[in-house]
C-alpha cells in the first residue's frame, strides 16, 4: 500500500509548470473507501539562471500508521537554458519507522555521465552505502522532465505516445512515457477527471501497482501548467487512487 500512494504523489507533482520564479502548490491523496492517505507540497524557486525544485510528501491518517509514518523528499537543483530546467543534481530521501534511505544523482553534462550515490541507515547506524554509474545519460531528472513537458511537447493536441529518458527512473533504464489522447478518447478523461480547459494526458511509470500492471496515471493539467487532478483507475478492492490540488 505504501508503494502505491508514494508513486501517485510523485507523479502528480511531476506535471509541467509555467515559467514562475516562485511557486507553491499542495495536493491531497485519497484511495477509494480508505479516504485520505497523504499530503504533498511542491516548491519551485529560481534565481538568475539557477533553479531549485523541492517536493515533500507525508502519509496521513490510517496510511501514516500502515507505512510507519513514511515521508519522502525529492530535491532537484540545476540551471536554466532557454527556459528549460537542466538538472545538475537530484536527491531522493525516504524515511519510515527507524529507517533512512538517501539517493543522490550527479549529472556530468560534459562527459554525459550520471553517478549515483546511496546511503542507508537503520536506527541511526549506517547499514549500506556506495556509488555506481548509470547506464544512460539525460539532461532531465524525474522532476525537470515534467516541469519542462509543456515546452517539449509544443502541439498539445497531437495524439500519440511520447518517449523520454530521466535520471531517477533507472528501474526502466530511464524510460518515461507520456500518452496524449485522441479526440475520441477525451470523453473518458472528462468523465474521470472532470471537464475543463485542461490538457489531458496519461503518464506511464512502468511499475505494477495492484491491478495496474504498468502504472498508468490519468492527468488533467490546468492552463497555468499545473496538474489539477490525477487518477489511477479501478484498483482491486479499494477503487480509484486520486490526487487533487488543494492549493
Amino acid at each position: 500500500m505504501k508503494k502505491s500512494f508514494m508513486v501517485i504523489w510523485v507523479l502528480i507533482l511531476f506535471s509541467s509548470m509555467v515559467n514562475a520564479k516562485v511557486l507553491n502548490v499542495k495536493y491531497k491523496v485519497s484511495f477509494g473507501v480508505l479516504g485520505e492517505m497523504g499530503i504533498a507540497d511542491a516548491h519551485l524557486t529560481t534565481k538568475g539562471n539557477n533553479y531549485t525544485i523541492d517536493i515533500g510528501m507525508k502519509a496521513t491518517g490510517l496510511a501514516k500508521v500502515l507505512s510507519q509514518n513514511r515521508k519522502e523528499r525529492h530535491l532537484s537543483k540545476g540551471h536554466i537554458v532557454n527556459g528549460m530546467f537542466i538538472s545538475d543534481t537530484y536527491k531522493v530521501i525516504k524515511t519510515y519507522g527507524k529507517k533512512y534511505i538517501e539517493k543522490t544523482y550527479y549529472i556530468d553534462h560534459k562527459k554525459k555521465r550520471v553517478r549515483k550515490d546511496y546511503l542507508k541507515k537503520n536506527r541511526g547506524k549506517v547499514t549500506g552505502e556506495g556509488h555506481s554509474v548509470l547506464d544512460f545519460y539525460s539532461k532531465n531528472d524525474l522532476l525537470t522532465l515534467y516541469f519542462n513537458l509543456s515546452k517539449i511537447i509544443k502541439n498539445k493536441s497531437k495524439a500519440g505516445i511520447y518517449k523520454f529518458s530521466a535520471v531517477g527512473a533507472e528501474r526502466q533504464n530511464g524510460l518515461v512515457e507520456v500518452k496524449i489522447p485522441t479526440v475520441k478518447d477525451i470523453k473518458k478523461y472528462e468523465k474521470t477527471l472532470g471537464k475543463g480547459d485542461y490538457w489531458y494526458m496519461t503518464a506511464i511509470i512502468y511499475q505494477k501497482i495492484f491491478s495496474s500492471n504498468k502504472g498508468e496515471v490519468m492527468l488533467a493539467v490546468g492552463k497555468d501548467g499545473i496538474a489539477q487532478k490525477a487518477v489511477l483507475k479501478d484498483l482491486i478492492m479499494f477503487g480509484d487512487l486520486v490526487s487533487k490540488r488543494i492549493k
